[in-house]
């Protein structure tokens, strides 16, 4: 699979590193003074620099829950994600949707959670216990 861009917007780069880097244990790449690359799980994850642009966040309803739309996020084998939902809520972290599992005895049946960084963006981290069924109806 080749690793996806994604450029977003951050109020603090300070705070980016601290969330991408630290919280979530993503290896810091290139930078400068309006942006920073992160290694997202393989993928290349760049924080820009832009202090006066509030997010705007809708949501959709899936499963019984406010999906915040737009989100991005990774999906991560079962283990990982458990790892990642506990350090999460260690840290304090306020969750749009807590860790848990949506369309449970369905085709779709995933983990996953839903959180915001420090600039509003919102991000969703899942996981399968059959990869396979990623993409499966």
């Amino acid at each position: 699979m080749q690793p996806f861009h994604l450029a977003i917007p951050v109020h603090d780069l300070g705070q980016a590193r601290a969330f991408y880097g630290e919280l979530l244990r993503c290896a810091e790449g290139r930078s400068s003074a309006e942006w920073v690359d992160f290694d997202f799980f393989g993928h290349q994850l760049v924080a820009h620099l832009d202090p006066g642009k509030p997010q705007r966040t809708q949501h959709n309803q899936v499963d019984n829950h406010a999906v915040p739309v737009p989100h991005f996020g990774i999906v991560l084998e079962w283990s990982a994600w458990q790892q990642l939902a506990e350090r999460l809520r260690a840290a304090g972290v306020a969750f749009v949707i807590e860790p848990g599992i949506r369309f449970a005895g369905q085709v779709g049946e995933q983990a996953t959670m839903f959180f915001h960084d420090h600039s509003g963006n919102a991000l969703e981290f899942k996981a399968f216990k059959d990869p396979s069924r990623l993409f499966a109806r």
